[in-house]
């Protein structure tokens, strides 16, 4: 088996059953304009390696030789710090530039040189990776892991095509027109919806069920590992072919001509999918004139539009928080149909716009408030019903979740950049300084570095203006911003937690609480224990959605083993520790307290929280025990061995527990 030559990789036309995300790329390559392309897919759904492909296809691009930002000879951009430029110029092929999701912002965005331009007094600006990917693609695997202050600085740079650094009073603007490519793993957390937004396009891909798919996809992937140059010779034609059709539609992109009546059916179609906004029908235009170019038309036709929408409005219809994006076919088809452009002279229209066909079907009048008037009712009845056990296997749902209210923790962390609680952090308001760690990266702090280079200037030798620094002096500033928490909830899913609308008054308590984890980039994990064992029903991830989606499906019944439900917890945080050390946890124990499975079923329960106390975990302990009858506080005790805040469901409204476990995460 021999390796694949390093300036060649995985012919793009070769790529098997991804025919939208092959045109998503493609169109966007096209007309820069749209915004990029979002991928969303399950692990092993050819999404990198798609958009590696995707360099070898574009056309070689002209530059200025030495210039740092790629600019082109013939239309030289003014805001080059390395301008003026000269006519000369060098072809070179398109890049392809990938941002790890660890970099900071001095990384993507580019820094100054500090040492220079206290030394020197002059501005010299280190180029980022922005910068490096001016004319070419700038790809973004798992940009759902990336901090949301950085995800915003990429979808700035790509609609402006241009950005501005602004550090320690010093500014610097460059080109940075490219095509942003992310790729994502809903799995593992979704992006905000304003993020999701700011993408030009999305696809969703998914592994091909058809066995006759999947064959030929392992026929062409090992076809590739056996023999790279011979797989690729195979596919040069149709490489070149594709490269050529790309750059004849982006000649013929100024020449396409949107119609009137096609500007009137896409915004007739964004309007019909309810979306927030002037930017899905912005992106929807600019793809449909794309597509149009592709097809080598130069009018705006139904089927131009039709794709367009297919790719633009998916991640942009209104929708709930938990809800994962999408788009029903039939909804757009229907919309295409009922879109159809006005008559071009309404005189001609002896009905006017309001005759027969012409207007809204006065039947019609009040139609969809039946449906949610039935659900009301029915939502009515299953609160005046008579409540009685839950039995085994039986789910309860839950109701509206409560608006939740932060209180920040005044203890400051060390964890991972967030939204919940105080933590020194690579993004927030300057609180100090220290030294830098060999060449290590970050944004320096002027005045600090200055007062350490200042007392060594005589013995330096320096004469005239400016300092004499040396690596040694500069400090990088420390920044306190916020950070997310591991918020795991180990839930008591036995029979003892009564009613059936109780557990839906939990499951509400526990949904809200989620809202809050979404909106703060917290990290939470679902344990869950009845009949003879606990059960990890989700491993701590950044997918809030998921852990919702789990929780709604879970039933309740069987005994109570306590004991092993804590243990259990115990067991996943202490995974989630060696994975992620900066990210502090949080046990929120929703029980009635009653353990009845095994021997000494309470007295090892009591033990595991004894044992988890001893370990320095923050806990919440919500005791779900029916007010009614005979109470026998369980909870409590477990809630004092655990040292953990004790709350009872009946006093706790969604805004107290959210209060509480903020406060408790210190």
């Amino acid at each position: 088996m021999r390796p694949a030559s390093p300036s060649t990789g995985f012919p793009f036309t070769a790529v098997v059953g991804m025919d939208d995300l092959q045109l998503a790329l493609i169109l966007a390559a096209i007309s820069p304009a749209i915004g990029g392309v979002l991928i969303r897919g399950e692990k092993g759904t050819a999404k990198s390696t798609a958009v590696r492909a995707l360099t070898e296809i574009l056309p070689p691009v002209d530059v200025v030789p030495g210039c740092r930002f790629s600019c082109d000879p013939d239309h030289p951009d003014a805001a080059c710090p390395d301008g003026p430029h000269s006519s000369a110029g060098e072809s070179r092929p398109a890049r392809l530039v990938e941002l790890p999701v660890g970099a900071t912002e001095d990384r993507v965005l580019g820094s100054l040189h500090l040492e220079k331009a206290l030394a020197e007094g002059i501005t010299a600006y280190e180029p980022g990776l922005l910068a490096a990917a001016h004319r070419g693609i700038l790809y973004v695997d798992e940009v759902n892991l990336l901090h949301d202050h950085l995800v915003d600085v990429l979808l700035d740079a790509a609609a402006m095509g241009r950005a501005t650094v602004e550090r320690d009073g010093v500014s610097v603007t460059h080109p940075a027109r490219f095509v942003l490519v992310g790729t994502m793993n809903p799995e593992e957390g979704e992006l905000r919806p304003q993020l999701l937004d700011r993408f030009g396009l999305t696809v969703d891909v998914v592994a091909s069920r058809d066995p006759a798919v999947r064959v030929e996809v392992m026929r062409a992937r090992l076809g590739y590992e056996a023999d790279p140059d011979a797989f690729i010779a195979r596919y040069d034609g149709p490489q070149r072919e594709l490269a050529e059709r790309i750059v004849k539609a982006r000649a013929l992109l100024t020449e396409v001509i949107l119609t009137d009546s096609a500007l009137r059916q896409i915004a007739e179609i964004c309007a019909s999918f309810d979306v927030d906004g002037m930017r899905a029908d912005l992106v929807t235009a600019r793809t449909a004139v794309a597509h149009a170019a592709w097809s080598g038309r130069t009018v705006v036709e139904v089927d131009d539009v039709r794709a367009a929408a297919k790719l633009a409005l998916p991640h942009r219809r209104r929708r709930n928080p938990f809800d994962a994006p999408g788009l029903d076919d039939e909804q757009l088809e229907e919309a295409i149909n009922n879109s159809t452009p006005p008559p071009e002279d309404p005189d001609d229209d002896p009905d006017g716009p309001d005759g027969p066909g012409g207007g809204a079907d006065p039947t019609n009048d009040g139609g969809p408030s039946e449906p949610a008037s039935a659900d009301a009712d029915a939502k009515d009845g299953d609160s005046n019903s008579q409540p009685g056990p839950a039995p085994v296997g039986d789910v309860a749902g839950s109701s509206e979740p409560y608006k939740a209210r932060l209180l920040s923790v005044q203890a400051a962390g060390m964890g991972v950049a967030g939204r919940r609680s105080r933590a020194i952090t690579e993004v927030g308001r300057v609180v100090g300084d220290r030294s830098r760690v060999g060449r290590e990266a970050g944004r320096p702090h002027l005045l600090a570095t200055i007062r350490s280079a200042a007392p060594h200037q005589h013995a330096r030798g320096r004469t005239g203006p400016g300092l004499a620094v040396r690596a040694s002096d500069v400090r990088l500033a420390v920044r306190e911003g916020r950070e997310g928490n591991l918020v795991l909830f180990c839930v008591d899913a036995s029979g003892s937690m009564g009613t059936k609308k109780r557990m839906g008054e939990v499951k509400t308590a526990i949904v809200s609480l989620l809202l809050d984890a979404y909106q703060r980039r917290d990290t939470v994990g679902l344990v869950t224990f009845a009949g003879a064992a606990a059960t990890v029903a989700l491993p701590p991830t950044g997918s809030v959605e998921t852990a919702v989606r789990r929780l709604e499906s879970l039933p309740t019944g069987g005994r109570t083993p306590l004991a092993e439900g804590l243990l259990q917890a115990a067991e996943v945080l202490r995974i989630a520790a060696i994975r992620d050390p900066r990210r502090r946890p949080l046990l929120v124990l929703v029980t009635d307290g009653r353990a009845t499975h095994g021997d000494m079923a309470f007295a090892r329960a009591r033990q595991a929280a004894g044992w988890l106390a001893q370990q320095g975990i923050a806990a919440v302990v919500v005791d779900c025990e029916p007010r009614r009858g005979v109470r026998l506080g369980l909870a409590g005790e477990i809630a004092a061995a655990l040292h953990a805040e004790y709350l009872d469901l009946g006093e706790v409204a969604a805004g107290n527990l959210i209060r509480t476990v903020t406060e408790r995460a210190a």
